[in-house]
């Protein structure tokens, strides 16, 4: 609780500090929140090939096949409803399509970033050597391959040479988590240059070119899905959500200002086992899987956008377009890597590989920042709530 209300603290004066206005105290805190996400992101890949290798080599093939069958069973019920969510919303409030000369001179903005069709963004996630993948930060290549080790290493018949493996990665990861620690801890000051650097932003009219019903779609699925859908889920599974919640803040905050569910989850790691009381084995097991195909807000970004483009391209959008769209919503978010802006990037390739009008998308930019950071903060409540539900089912 104390850690809790520190970070609010931190939230609070950053937000003052970053309405003030002055240049160099904006420089500076842009500064320290590029820092702070630079050091997050360097101990996001390794933290999550240790914890999936050494979840499955202590695991073993048993226990780990039912502990992933249910991560991945609450993960696609979550990601499908939080799509659902989206595309009923859609329809309720309608958003209307966009005056053509919005769209005028917006094609290259969003254009840029369509070099990789989807079949290629699928491809790319299977490594062709072990080197690629940890220097580009390919975050399902690396799971791959530590799921490919991890099990090798559980079917190892006991030896001295099992033994010494098993343990240097054991000490590898507890060196890794020490220094987790010790970055968890100057966190605060972190949180104020994030705080900052958004308000910032907001008093300078980054966000002003709001468009309006699209933005009330997107927005309110997460919260609906954040407030409302995994609460009721968590109720259903014996679980209190308040509760959960509470313990869960500092991973959630993170992610709201980092905008990166790998970046966040030395911090939702740290607080699963030591602020809720997950069973060390489940939160090294579930929480580095959902990392990265837990996407909720992803699944209904791409959904609700989507749809927006497409209907102002001309599309005709009927219940079977709606239906067809949450599935490739669903399996596109699951694929989709927990990094900033990567839904964006996912639905410029999906759009484009239909011949959808993407300018649509370059009006979006500027107000993407907020979207992403609520969908972000949305995808590691939802990894909170599968991790939590998989713990209870595995207590005995």
């Amino acid at each position: 609780m104390k850690r809790t209300l520190i970070w609010i603290a931190a939230l609070v004066l950053g937000a003052v500090l970053g309405v003030l206005g002055f240049g160099w105290l904006d420089a500076a805190m842009g500064f320290i929140a590029t820092v702070y996400t630079r050091l997050f992101q360097l101990l996001a890949v390794p933290t999550i090939v240790l914890a999936v290798i050494t979840t499955f080599a202590s695991f073993g093939t048993k226990g780990s096949g039912r502990i992933f069958g249910q991560t991945l069973t609450y993960t696609l019920l979550t990601t499908f409803a939080a799509a659902t969510v989206g595309a009923i919303l859609y329809i309720l409030i309608a958003p209307g399509n966009l005056p053509l000369d919005a769209i005028n001179g917006q094609e290259q903005t969003a254009a840029v970033s369509t070099e990789l069709s989807y079949s290629e963004h699928i491809i790319s996630i299977i490594p062709n050597n072990l080197v690629r993948p940890f220097l580009e930060g390919n975050v399902l290549s690396l799971l791959i391959l530590a799921f490919a080790i991890g099990i090798a290493l559980s079917r190892l018949p006991e030896s001295e040479n099992k033994a010494v493996v098993v343990k240097g990665v054991l000490g590898l990861q507890d060196l890794l988590f020490k220094l987790i620690g010790y970055l968890i801890w100057t966190l605060p000051l972190g949180i104020v240059a994030f705080s900052a650097q958004l308000s910032a932003q907001l008093s300078a009219g980054v966000v002003a070119s709001s468009i309006g019903k699209y933005v009330l779609v997107v927005l309110g699925g997460n919260f609906i899905q954040f407030f409302i859908v995994l609460p009721l889920l968590l109720l259903a599974k014996g679980l209190n959500p308040i509760h959960v919640l509470s313990r869960m803040m500092p991973a959630v905050l993170m992610a709201l200002f980092t905008k990166s569910s790998a970046a966040t989850l030395p911090v939702t790691l740290d607080s699963a086992q030591n602020r809720l009381g997950v069973s060390s084995r489940v939160a090294k097991f579930v929480l580095p899987i959902c990392t990265t195909i837990n996407m909720n807000g992803c699944a209904a970004f791409i959904l609700v956008t989507s749809l927006f483009v497409m209907q102002n391209g001309g599309i005709h959008i009927t219940a079977g377009t709606v239906i067809l769209w949450i599935l490739i919503s669903v399996i596109s978010a699951v694929g989709n890597a927990g990094v900033p802006m990567g839904c964006y990037f996912l639905t410029i390739s999906l759009m484009s590989g239909i011949g959808a009008p993407i300018a649509i998308l370059g009006i979006i930019l500027p107000i993407y920042a907020i979207i992403d950071m609520v969908e972000t903060a949305g995808n590691v409540w939802s990894d909170s709530c599968v991790c939590a539900i998989v713990n209870k089912k595995n207590e005995n």
